[in-house]
């Protein structure tokens, strides 16, 4: 499908759950947020039937998020049911890492290998303190089991200003002995309450950085629906990439749509939701129904975050929680 830019739109982003385990301060304040009834949530079924109207229109990657999806009971039996379906050849997870490990080997089996981990600091009081919870090995020991098995490992940290700047160049040394791609992410305001004068170390601060300790480094072509510029260091086993989150600097590439787990549908990240494709499914429309409304919100897609964000601005409604987004 093309949206009204001409973009090729082929990429979902489900969350199955807005829960999480842990209460990182950039995504939810410390007292959590209020949490959907189940009833709220779209069903696997409800999921699956999304998947299979999206695969006849062109869809070709989905990634799963929440909250933690490995929250949600059951998680395993909509994995089997995606990998499954025709459509996906790329089927992809963001997870925390917490509750990962015995997954490990029914993942390899259904041939689910690329994970996105998040890790914000390699220091133990820096992930405590930014995590509020106390799982960093948990963590890192994931982190080792998804490579000894060959899972194809994407590390996400949110760069903060004045929290974890100096942990920069210690995550980007994984990319050196570990085949796995180290991306780095500009704060965003979305931690469920907005973050007045928020004070960002900016992509380009982080490239910064990575070009004092990297001096050869490589700037890579992108691919369609990249968001990160891509770096490689000579001699690293990975690469390593720049999001830049806030700044936006990717839109024009953008070939996502995102569902939220109440199945609000949002074209952009910074839109306010646009539909809400769990209630429409309810009412009993049909797949051919179903897939024609999907056409339609894929044109009602903003030219770029800047343009999404200006038309929720009549709205006093603060920002969501990442984990009520979908990461």
């Amino acid at each position: 499908m093309k949206d009204s830019f001409d973009r090729t739109i082929d990429y979902v982003r489900i969350a199955v759950t807005d829960r999480c385990n842990l209460r990182c301060f950039y995504c939810m304040p410390a007292e959590g947020i209020p949490y959907e009834p189940k009833q709220h949530l779209l069903s696997y079924e409800e999921i699956t039937r999304v998947l299979r109207v999206l695969g006849g229109l062109g869809f070709r990657k989905v990634r799963f998020t929440g909250g933690e999806p490995f929250l949600r009971k059951d998680f395993m039996q909509l994995l089997e049911n995606t990998a499954g379906l025709p459509d996906y050849d790329s089927i992809h997870i963001t997870s925390n890492g917490t509750l990962l490990q015995k997954h490990i080997p029914r993942l390899k089996q259904l041939g689910i290998t690329k994970i996105n981990l998040s890790i914000d600091s390699l220091d133990p009081e820096r992930f405590h303190k930014i995590t509020r919870r106390n799982d960093f090995d948990k963590v890192m020991r994931t982190f080792a089991l998804l490579v000894e098995n060959g899972f194809k490992i994407k590390l996400n940290a949110v760069i903060m200003h004045g929290i974890n700047t100096q942990d920069i160049i210690p995550l980007a040394e994984l990319a050196k002995t570990h085949p796995v791609d180290v991306r780095f992410i500009e704060e965003m305001p979305f931690n469920g309450g907005y973050k007045e004068n928020l004070k960002l170390y900016r992509a380009k601060d982080i490239h910064t950085d990575l070009k004092a300790q990297y001096p050869g480094l490589e700037m890579l072509p992108s691919e369609h629906g990249d968001t990160a510029d891509l770096i490689k260091v000579p001699g690293y086993q990975g690469n390593i990439g720049v999001i830049a989150a806030f700044s936006r600097t990717f839109c024009h590439t953008c070939n996502r749509l995102r569902i939220s787990s109440k199945g609000e549908i949002k074209t952009c990240l910074y839109d306010g939701g646009v539909f809400n494709i769990r209630d429409y499914m309810r009412s009993g429309v049909t797949d051919k129904e179903l897939a024609k409304k999907f056409q339609e919100l894929v044109k009602l897609k903003p030219k770029d975050g800047f343009a999404a964000e200006q038309s929720r601005t009549n709205t006093t409604t603060p920002l969501e929680s990442m984990s009520v987004i979908g990461g």
